[in-house]
């Protein structure tokens, strides 16, 4: 594996809260390695670290001590101006409660992104069309969120994270408060979003049905990591299907 192939490294993150007299280890020494391109989910029991996790590498926390590398750039060590920045190009994020702005349409939503770029290098308008037409919502770009299905509220989510074509998506649990067809819609787009643009994607779930759909599973525990595999069908069950292809 060459270095290039890296597009994100934890070394030895620790997280320490203080809670009144009492102190609490959120992560304890998670060390691993992202290849570019890879499909991940990040799996455990509720307070095992998987939120704070997946703030930290996202650059919205700091971890009390270890590091954080984005294509070869520890995001610990910058000051606030160069981390925002790496969030904005670096770093897309889809949330379990959609977050679109209720009076922008779907194609304003995800211009939006472009719009507040530091360097744009594409009209905000033309690549918020291709993104939603490359989602499927061609025919809602006109429709504020409103208007929308969970599941189309959630594309939007999806296009909006990937306007500034990251390397990295982020979910934190991004099928949470959708049934099990708009899921499965989702998890399809997430698919054809890492195979089309070989964008790396990282999800925190609890749904051993998304689970199974990844391709590598980290499992969190008292905030250590305790398994990491591949072989994750064998493992897990699945509650919806999405293509091969």
């Amino acid at each position: 594996m060459s270095k290039n192939d890296i597009v994100l490294r934890t070394t030895d993150l620790t997280k320490r809260f203080k809670s009144g007299e009492m102190t609490v280890d959120a992560l304890r020494g998670v060390s691993f390695e992202i290849k570019r391109g890879e499909f991940i989910g990040i799996i455990g029991p509720s307070g095992s670290g998987k939120s704070t996790l997946l703030g930290i590498i996202s650059g919205l926390d700091t971890p009390t001590s270890g590091t954080v590398e984005i294509d070869g750039v520890d995001i610990t060590r910058l000051n606030e101006r160069k981390l925002t920045r790496i969030r904005n190009e670096k770093i897309g994020f889809v949330f379990q409660s959609f977050n679109l702005i209720p009076t922008l349409t779907a194609l304003e939503n995800v211009a939006l992104p472009v719009q507040f770029a530091a360097k744009r290098k594409v009209n905000p308008h033309k690549r918020a069309r291709e993104l939603l037409d490359m989602l499927g919502l061609g025919d809602r770009m006109g429709h504020r969120p409103t208007q929308l299905s969970g599941g189309q509220q959630q594309r939007v989510a999806i296009a909006r994270a990937l306007a500034n074509d990251p390397a990295i998506l982020v979910g934190d649990e991004p099928t949470g408060n959708l049934d099990t067809e708009s899921s499965g819609m989702v998890m399809q787009a997430l698919k054809d979003v890492q195979r089309d643009m070989n964008t790396t994607v990282i999800l925190v779930t609890h749904d051993m049905g998304v689970a199974g759909l990844t391709e590598r599973l980290i499992t969190l525990v008292d905030g250590a990591i305790t398994d990491e595999t591949d072989d994750i069908r064998t493992a897990t069950g699945t509650h919806f299907a999405v293509s091969a292809d």
